[in-house]
């Protein structure tokens, strides 16, 4: 029966790999880097065992996603003597468990020596591995796992598409990368493979860059769904024509392993899953252990959210459990997979059209809810993003969020149980309590962009100018200094000391009793019914989905704080604005239920046109 490699045995050496050694190798000894030869050695007499999120085989998902019918261990080795056992993980394993019968005894030599070892696999197991005894030093290179298949193999031509704009740093390390693991490998994805930089902000060296399987495309700034789009428009033009799209983010680290293994994945590809989407998980690009999402969902209430809980990759439970997890009917039926890495075949493309033009924000939600494809994740196939806690911006997720939902909503029908209209109310009361004005503003602006119709978003330069727009509108922040400043100067905030503030205070809260609870939701703190002027001043955090709810009520002044980039703001009570927001939000909402069955109508009509490859590439200036 034939065998293709599958997945390299993979060890790093970056700070990530250096500070997290788990995600690949658990051992009670280093395990190092020869920087002459390019081999890892493991250093001395111990246990060291491969059983991890990079290093395990997936071995229940490729039985159900490929035409793979059994599996081998490649190892090449050289030291001491050893001891090579395979391991595995089925749904309630803690850590890794020997699978009795499996061990492989090699003899101590200063010659390298290969060992190919059949891979067992029964009934319950998710993943497998192996584990590696030393009595002594042992060398380790060119190791992989091989994958048996009944059938024949696809042939995929596989794109990667990275949309930019002024993140040079990122781009260039990843295309460097790309080129020297990738394109120069020997690999079989090396004559398969492409990569495009769609470069927004127009400030890379596409002539230096470019050549050698990589192309840089200078491009209009149409934000994330535009230059993915160009993307998608560029790998369906390529000759040879791409089978298949991978987008990725441009601020973001990636391993060239899970790359390989993604378009090895394509190639073993049953029919049943052969126009998956398969989703890479988002890693935490500071705490590189940590995975926040591979699969996302439309919750009920509106709001963007991960199937899984969060999870750490070092912890055995936890790689199981990110293979076993079963997304729940509702999660099933609103599911999507963000762009951070997110591998399309071009003919689900051509069935169901390109994106919609919003900018940035719920265009991958969208096209993946849109879609309805089946959806694959694997433990090894994952980028490191920075969290979005850390790049929280009102003009995208009051101003891009708010509208961009609505309009997918009106267009496609995206997640028809998900209620905009109660998230829109909550943003907009949240941001009043906590005096946000501006940033309630923003989520109007949005609203009443939307209550424009198609005809407003599908004009070319709309939505870069709407989004500079909202950067414009939205709350500005000040560093520490300037803030301690402003704080010096105002008598109500007498005391304040930037210095003397930590997380604790900008994070904490406070509780309330039920008849306060009342009060604060009649009055909206303050603000209407009852008023009061409010005294004295609490410190907040600036995230705008937080609610500390206990610390700002009865407040007069409220520190806002983004601890993570040292900057902040003062906001000051104002109920003759909130009367104003108000009046503008009762107004909108008048304007909403007379004519929303006609936008439904004009939006749904507008979409063979907004998702057609010839409006895109007038959009794009491609024509």
């Amino acid at each position: 029966m034939p065998s293709m490699k599958f997945a390299n045995i993979m060890l790093e050496n970056n700070p990530r790999a250096i500070a997290y050694p788990g995600m690949y190798c658990k051992a009670d000894q280093p395990v190092v880097l020869d920087d002459e030869t390019g081999n890892w050695t493991m250093l001395r007499s111990g246990v060291f065992d491969f059983t991890t999120y990079f290093n395990a085989l997936s071995v229940a998902k490729l039985l159900t996603y490929t035409i793979a019918t059994g599996f081998s261990l490649h190892l090449e080795l050289r030291g001491a003597a050893c001891e090579v056992q395979q391991t595995m993980g089925d749904a309630f394993a803690a850590h890794s468990i020997a699978v009795e019968g499996t061990v492989r005894q090699m003899p101590a030599s200063e010659a390298w020596q290969s060992a190919d070892l059949p891979i067992r696999v029964e009934s319950g197991m998710v993943i497998v591995g192996f584990s590696i005894a030393t009595q002594g030093r042992v060398e380790i290179r060119n190791s992989y796992y091989g994958v048996q298949y009944d059938g024949e193999l696809r042939d995929v031509e596989l794109m990667l598409s990275t949309t930019t704009f002024k993140k040079e740093s990122y781009i260039i390390n990843n295309v460097q990368q790309v080129r020297q693991h990738i394109l120069e490998s020997g690999d079989e994805i090396a004559r398969h493979f492409h990569m495009v930089v769609i470069d927004n902000g127009r400030t890379l060296d596409a002539q230096g860059l470019s050549g050698d399987g990589v192309r840089v495309i200078p491009n209009e700034n149409v934000g994330g769904a535009g230059g993915f789009t160009r993307g998608m428009l560029t790998a369906m033009e390529q000759s040879p024509q791409a089978t298949n799209v991978l987008l990725m983010d441009d601020d973001v680290a990636v391993s060239p392993e899970s790359i390989k293994r993604t378009y090895n994945l394509l190639r073993l590809l049953n029919d049943d899953y052969s126009e998956s989407m398969i989703s890479g998980a988002m890693l935490n690009y500071e705490i590189a252990e940590d995975q926040w999402e591979d699969i996302g969902y439309m919750t009920p209430q509106g709001t963007f959210s991960a199937c899984k809980p969060p999870l750490r990759v070092t912890k055995f439970e936890d790689l199981v459990y990110n293979e076993t997890f079963v997304p729940t009917r509702t999660m099933r039926e609103n599911m999507y997979a963000a762009w951070w890495y997110c591998c399309i075949p071009i003919s689900v493309i051509r069935r169901n059209g390109l994106p919609l033009p919003v900018f940035v924000r719920c265009d991958d939600a969208e096209y993946g809810i849109r879609c309805k494809t089946r959806f694959i994740t694997m433990n090894g196939l994952c980028i490191w993003h920075l969290s979005f806690f850390e790049r929280y911006n009102a003009a995208v997720e009051r101003y891009q969020t708010t509208r961009n939902t609505m309009i997918a909503q009106a267009v496609c029908d995206m997640a028809p149980g998900s209620d905009f209209m109660h998230e829109l109310k909550n943003n907009v009361r949240l941001e009043l309590k906590k005096f946000g004005y501006e940033n309630a503003e923003l989520c109007l602006d949005a609203f009443e962009d939307f209550l424009k119709g198609p005809e407003f978003i599908s004009a070319p330069g709309v939505a870069e100018k709407t989004f500079m727009a909202a950067n414009r509108s939205k709350e500005q922040l000040v560093d520490f200094d300037a803030l301690q400043r402003q704080a010096d100067a105002d008598p109500d905030l007498a005391g304040f000391d930037v210095h003397k503030v930590d997380r604790q205070l900008i994070d904490g809260n406070k509780p309330r009793t039920i008849p306060q609870r009342v009060v604060d939701l009649i009055t909206n703190n303050g603000q209407r019914y009852v008023k009061s002027e409010g005294e004295g001043y609490a410190v907040i955090p600036m995230q705008g989905w937080l609610y500390p709810a206990g610390v700002i009520r009865g407040k007069k002044k409220l520190v806002v704080m983004d601890w993570y980039h040292r900057t902040g703001t003062i906001r000051a009570k104002d109920p003759d604005r909130y009367k104003q927001i108000m009046k503008r939000y009762q107004r909108d909402l008048r304007y909403y239920k007379a004519n929303i069955d006609r936008l439904k109508a004009e939006y749904v009509a507008a979409r063979p046109t907004l998702t057609s490859v010839g409006y895109w590439k007038r959009y794009l200036k491609m024509d």
